[in-house]
């Protein structure tokens, strides 16, 4: 897989934007498990404090969501929703391996997470500022709907129309992750208060669970930035 696009203008936005992108074919790759109850583990961290640098860290996404006219106390970015989940509950409830994998990921290093099945995908996944008229398949009310972002929107999107909009903030259905098989793209995404290493260290996290779900997966992983 190439790597995503960023294109013109999210430097502008977020200069010391940097992600980990990782493609993991597992068309041919056997069952397995976790060796860990990774989700409660990191609901536990959460719960005892997290890591030193998670406030300023969802600070820095609030100060990014703001500077696109998102409103980051109604519609944070994915990381936090996750630790404001668990800081009012306690826990949050298991879906599934793969997903409670990617979730455990985002509490333990307060970054947020994205996982697609990259097989829905039409041409690359590419980070882009909305012009307002892409379509955004999503659920409301429990029906199937069609939104559009709002003009100037931070949105990820591929050929066919917006994957994930506010920047990491809600996953669209037609390339949702529901369960192990065929190609699956995540994407951890920092911003400049993330020390590089923990996001390193949050994307070797993410490699080792997957190995143990999916043994003889093809993983490939790359690091990528603004220009």
């Amino acid at each position: 897989m190439e790597l995503p696009i960023i294109e013109k203008g999210i430097a502008d936005l977020a200069p010391d934007f940097r992600a980990i992108s990782i493609l993991v074919d597992a068309t041919t790759a056997s069952e397995g498990a976790m060796t860990r109850q990774v989700l409660e583990e990191a609901c536990d961290f959460v719960r005892a404090g997290g890591p030193e640098w998670s406030e300023a860290h969802m600070a820095s996404w609030g100060d990014v969501y703001a500077r696109f006219g998102a409103k980051p106390n109604r519609t944070p970015c994915s990381a936090q929703a996750l630790r404001k989940r668990v800081e009012k509950d306690g826990r949050i409830p298991s879906i599934n391996p793969l997903v409670d994998l990617y979730n455990a990921v985002s509490l333990r290093y307060a970054v947020p997470v994205g996982g697609e099945n990259f097989d829905a995908y039409v041409g690359l996944p590419r980070l882009s500022i909305s012009d307002g008229t892409e379509p955004f398949d999503t659920i409301a009310n429990g029906e199937s709907v069609t939104e559009t972002p709002v003009k100037g929107e931070i949105v990820w999107r591929d050929d066919v129309g917006v994957t994930c909009r506010r920047w990491n903030w809600r996953q669209g259905t037609r390339t949702r992750l529901d369960a192990i098989g065929g190609k699956m793209w995540f994407i951890l995404e920092s911003l400049g208060t993330m020390p590089e290493s923990a996001l390193e260290e949050a994307g070797n996290m993410l490699v080792n669970g997957l190995t143990q779900l999916a043994p003889g997966s093809q993983i490939e992983r790359r690091t990528i930035a603004v220009a």
